[in-house]
């Protein structure tokens, strides 16, 4: 028997599913399987490729009737359809896909940021924490502040110590920024925090949108974006810098809050906005130890959901957790084309559950070439102005990089560092000296801690360049058929 998590019907649906002993068997994202971006529906391939079979209960990741209710507030009309979680799944779950998991099964629904939270302690390796998780919006909170244990039978209870509400959002006032300089919200963010190292920040830009730090809250709903906003001929990469700027300083202000409320000196940090690797930077100023789930956002909660209904802490062991290509790593494979082409694909193992790529969808590259970082950007099809981030030997990482105060180590690519001879690797530093840095372990689940001991002893050089295995716009590889189309567009070989 399993339970099987859901999130779907905004962005990025997937599926997650939990053994009850606490093992997670799959975890996914449907666009991977539908090929379109950010998919919110579920599709029929990703049921099929989880096995999904005997299921005692389906946990949906928010409180339907809770968003109705806020959505009719906002001045949207009210879908009677959509008011309960089973009308919701009903909706969500494809047709083949209910034959598989069967009828009479138990379903639940959990408050939108409770999944997240969730999703971040019942996989953290602690036992008591603060959890701070903060999104565009849930049914109404946007930020949340909870105090997480566990009680002597070993259940996650959860107590929130602050929140607030819509419409007063970092998350929508990041989206609405990134639209502001033309590019796609509830996407795209992760762009607009590249452009920031490009820009000078106008500090006034701050008052402009904010009301009161200390409470989180916006002078306008900024739900709708902010188009009609003078900017007074700002460049696109000032307003990045600012608006990263203004969330940065809003950041301080709910993890000083956090700290302040006392609960532990451990922070599991969720929600979209916790994707803002150089926003993270600074956690460490307020915390001794800080986990966040390589998937934060909303996908990340089909885990978040299953998770809750389960009750106990998950076994969390490593995010390779989704569609599988059998075989070895193909460590000697790879290397061949690093040697001699300096970049090649790699589609091997079980696929990353989240949306960065951490060895077994990547793209690699020398990180030493000055031509590099142009040709995979090219290859991606993106900006050039966009960073890469470099994976290393953990226990290499002091040698090359500052680390940001309470992290020494980066797994999961969700903290910047500081490469200490940018020269020399010019492939994976940002403009403004940082670099989104991987540290892989020993343990590393992923046969890519084998290919990088290989590549040190024959180069002298601990790391490597990777990014996601896909071009802009488009989902990330997922199986050997999105390899060989992937060869035969871009021209780079990929190795399974």
């Amino acid at each position: 028997m399993s339970i099987l998590g859901i999130s779907a019907g905004f962005h990025d649906a997937s599926i997650s599913v939990i053994d009850l002993d606490g093992n997670i068997t799959f975890a996914g994202h449907s666009e991977r399987y539908s090929k379109k971006k950010n998919d919110h529906t579920l599709n029929e391939e990703i049921f099929a490729d989880a096995n999904v079979g005997c299921i005692s209960d389906i946990a949906y990741y928010e409180k339907p009737l809770l968003k109705q209710l806020r959505q009719l507030y906002q001045g949207a009309s009210f879908n009677w359809g959509q008011m309960f979680t089973r009308q919701v799944l009903s909706k969500a779950i494809p047709p083949k896909a209910k034959r598989l998991i069967g009828t009479g099964i138990r379903t639940k629904s959990y408050p939108h940021h409770l999944s997240h939270a969730a999703a971040g302690f019942q996989t953290s390796p602690y036992d008591r924490a603060t959890v701070v998780v903060i999104d565009a919006i849930g049914e109404f909170d946007t930020i949340t502040i909870w105090g997480a244990e566990y009680d002597k039978k070993g259940f996650a209870k959860y107590c929130k110590l602050w929140s607030q509400g819509y419409p007063h959002s970092m998350g929508l006032f990041y989206s609405a920024m990134t639209q502001r300089v033309g590019l796609k919200p509830n996407e795209d963010e992760y762009i607009l925090m590249g452009m920031a190292a490009y820009g000078v920040p106008d500090y006034n830009v701050f008052d402009e949108f904010v009301l009161d730090r200390e409470t989180i809250r916006f002078r306008n709903n900024l739900h709708a974006g902010c188009e009609d906003w003078d900017s007074n001929g700002m460049s696109e990469f000032n307003i990045a810098a600012s608006a990263q700027y203004t969330l940065e300083v809003l950041l301080h202000s709910v993890m000083d809050k956090a700290r302040r409320l006392n609960w532990s000196t451990n922070l599991v940090y969720m929600g979209g906005v916790a994707l803002n690797c150089s926003a993270n930077e600074h956690l460490g100023a307020y915390f001794d130890n800080t986990w966040i789930m390589p998937n934060p956002g909303d996908a990340g909660s089909s885990l978040g959901c299953a998770a809750l209904s389960y009750g106990k802490k998950i076994n969390w062991q490593h995010p390779f957790l989704g569609t599988n290509i059998p075989g070895e790593y193909p460590v000697n494979e790879v290397l061949e084309e690093l040697l001699t082409k300096k970049i090649v694909g790699v589609a091997s193992g079980r696929a990353e559950f989240g949306p960065r790529a951490l060895g077994n969808r990547s793209l690699l590259a020398d990180p030493r070439g000055k031509e590099i970082k142009d040709l995979v950007n090219e290859i991606k099809r993106r900006q050039k102005f966009r960073p890469f981030a470099p994976m290393i030997l953990e226990e290499y990482v002091n040698d090359y990089f500052i680390m940001p105060e309470g992290f020494k180590t980066s797994p999961y690519m969700q903290v910047v560092a500081r490469l200490q001879n940018p020269d020399a690797y010019p492939a994976v530093v940002h403009a403004d000296g940082t670099s989104r840095v991987q540290t892989v372990p020993a343990d590393c689940e992923s046969g890519v801690r084998q290919l990088l001991e290989k590549w040190f002893v024959l180069t002298g050089c601990p790391m490597l360049l990777n990014t996601s295995l896909n071009v802009k716009g488009k989902p990330m590889v997922n199986d050997r058929d999105d390899a060989n189309e992937f060869e035969k567009l871009y021209g780079v070989k990929v190795c399974s």
